[in-house]
């Protein structure tokens, strides 16, 4: 027995040598590992924050500042029609089940190949699907720029003698009516008080264009645009405007710089939610994101959708 215990320990000891020598390899190897991953704050794997803009199946040509435009964001954005969405269906808030499969599946394009950080949309009357998108997605959705109301209440809203008014310029006013339940469900905000002003901009000249899918002539429409927003002002105190169409942005500036006013917009609107996944590089933790080129991947209606489902494809091509 004792020999046999003095053999177990005669025999254990190149073993435990071994054991002992592999736990050393095994530390240095990842000592080196870890020497051979980026610091904390420089992982080049993590992309730079990206939009994703749900588009009607519909045909136009967007000025910059519209958010059909790439070049109204200075970050990546991606496009991805809904077939069979036109505007006519949107504005109306009834989609069909077929209509609904492929809203999911576009949601879930952006969110899951494009893996963008955010989603918007190309129109207002989306509005009517903030709730179905959100379920598609854990990503922040935001279908229209009336998603900034309350903030934007909240900021500038006064009461009492001071009560001013939030102008909210919209391309069909009777139309925007018909949502008013579901804003006043999302946000909640009721735009029938006397602290909000719902403005049509039908009567515009040139602005006939966003109805057509025309070319919008920007210097027909800018002056229309500016006029409406500076008679506003005159007869009424107006603390801010809020575009809820997303081809009024490209006519912000004007508005800004000639009533000195706030302008909200669908383009502002992204660039909030968008911003939240930006690194700043002012202070705290620097190079954790892979920096933006600057160049925006190209899209038209029909690149990466079912081109035989969409309704306006033909009238492009």
């Amino acid at each position: 027995q004792r020999r046999r215990r003095g053999t177990f320990r005669i025999s254990a000891m190149p073993m435990l040598m071994l054991g002992g020598l592999g736990v050393c390899a095994g530390y240095a190897c990842a000592l080196w590992m870890k020497e051979q991953e980026p610091p904390k704050g420089k992982d080049p794997n993590i992309k730079h924050a990206s939009l994703g803009v749900i588009r009607l199946d519909w045909s136009y040509s967007p000025l910059p500042g519209d958010v059909g435009s790439s070049d109204s964001f200075e970050y990546p954005v991606y496009y991805r029609a809904v077939e069979g969405l036109t505007f006519e269906v949107c504005q109306k808030g009834e989609m069909t089940d077929e209509i609904k499969a492929r809203f999911k599946e576009a949601i879930r394009y952006l969110d899951q190949d494009k893996q963008v950080s955010v989603i918007i949309s190309d129109c207002g009357f989306f509005m009517w699907f903030q709730k179905l998108a959100r379920d598609y997605t854990n990503k922040p959705v935001v279908m229209s720029s009336l998603a900034l109301l309350p903030a934007i209440h909240a900021a500038v809203g006064k009461t009492g003698k001071r009560t001013g008014k939030i102008a909210i310029f919209t391309a069909n006013r009777d139309s925007l009516k018909t949502i008013h339940e579901t804003v006043a469900e999302e946000m909640p905000i009721d735009w029938t008080k006397k602290c909000y002003l719902l403005v049509d901009c039908r009567d515009v000249p040139g602005f006939e264009a966003v109805a057509t899918g025309e070319p919008v002539d920007f210097d027909k429409v800018s002056p229309g645009i500016v006029k409406k927003a500076v008679e506003l002002t005159k007869n009424h105190r107006i603390d801010a405007f809020l575009f809820e169409c997303t081809q009024l942005p490209p006519f912000s500036d004007d508005v800004r710089a000639a009533t000195g006013l706030p302008v909200y917009d669908a383009v502002v609107c992204a660039d909030f939610f968008v911003r939240g996944f930006v690194d700043n590089p002012r202070f705290g933790l620097n190079d954790w994101q892979q920096s933006w080129d600057g160049k925006q991947e190209a899209y038209q209606l029909g690149d990466v959708e079912d081109k035989e489902k969409l309704v306006h494809y033909n009238q492009t091509h």
